[in-house]
């Protein structure tokens, strides 16, 4: 009696155990497609196009640079570029604070560049009257184009010069950062789009003397525009997409599940026969 009660035991509990692994196995896939279901994902695309031409060709710049050896009264913004445009001494959405006692100066300005090449630079040519040796070393906070972008998902190069320390520069020598902006475009999931820019940056160091021998050094941002735009789409699965993976899910895991209860039914019941056979 012994293996019959054993036989039973066993064809009672197999599809038990089948139909638990199933069900785990159900909420398993179910929880990975609605963890992917909810989740944003932020797509990425090349296209050749301005995409803000609402901005009557105009860029917003935000700069933020510390002079800490150079008084404020001598710091100045000049902007210029191939429109013609020629400003010395800008000072509209700007301010200049004293660090060092009033030896050094932080200079923070917002302002509006065109969208063609050009360069904003800082420097003493606005001053009344010229030092005679003006330290340019300098330390940048922030140099940023357009709108400001704070995506978990995206990591741009919007700050690039962010943190950029020249402070054990040689004091007299003028620098050149030649940046080249990429317009960048961030559409959500409303379809509500941002325009901003990223820019790659190199730079050198020189000494540069003007036509009466004195050496006037100055901090240049040059800049010309890429022709391509990035950019970045949020997407989410479809609620119908979801809808049908769930269902394929649990329809493949019940037919696969009814396919080994069949076959653990068929084994057994073929066990149980031999089993019956060797006792008569």
């Amino acid at each position: 009696m012994a293996p019959s009660s054993s036989l039973f035991s066993i064809s009672a509990v197999s599809p038990l155990s089948v139909s638990i692994c199933c069900c785990l196995f159900i909420l398993f896939l179910f929880l990975s497609e609605l963890t992917g279901f909810i989740t944003t994902e932020v797509v990425n695309e090349l296209y050749v196009d301005d995409p803000d031409k609402d901005s009557g060709g105009k860029i917003d710049v935000s700069l933020n640079i510390s002079l800490p050896n150079l008084h404020c009264e001598l710091v100045g913004l000049d902007i210029q570029d191939e429109m013609g445009r020629h400003e010395v001494g800008h000072i509209d959405n700007s301010m200049k604070i004293p660090l060092n006692n009033g030896a050094g100066c932080r200079f923070e300005g917002q302002f509006s560049i065109n969208k063609v090449p050009g360069n904003f630079h800082v420097s003493t040519h606005s001053a009344t009257a010229q030092p005679q040796n003006p330290d340019m070393t300098h330390v940048i906070h922030k140099l940023s184009f357009g709108d400001t972008l704070q995506v978990q998902n995206v990591h741009g190069a919007f700050n690039a010069l962010g943190g950029a320390d020249r402070l054990t520069s040689n004091p007299l020598a003028s620098h050149d950062y030649i940046l080249k902006i990429v317009p960048t475009v961030y559409e959500d999931k409303s379809g509500k789009q941002r325009y901003s820019y990223q820019y790659t940056v190199a730079n050198k160091e020189y000494v540069a003397y003007s036509h009466t021998g004195r050496i006037i050094p100055a901090i240049w941002f040059r800049y010309d525009l890429s022709p391509i735009t990035v950019k970045y789409t949020e997407r989410r699965q479809p609620l119908y997409r979801f809808i049908t993976t769930i269902c394929a899910i649990i329809g493949g895991t019940f037919t696969v599940a009814g396919i080994l209860d069949s076959c653990i039914f068929t084994a057994s019941e073929a066990w149980k026969k031999i089993q019956l056979g060797k006792m008569h």
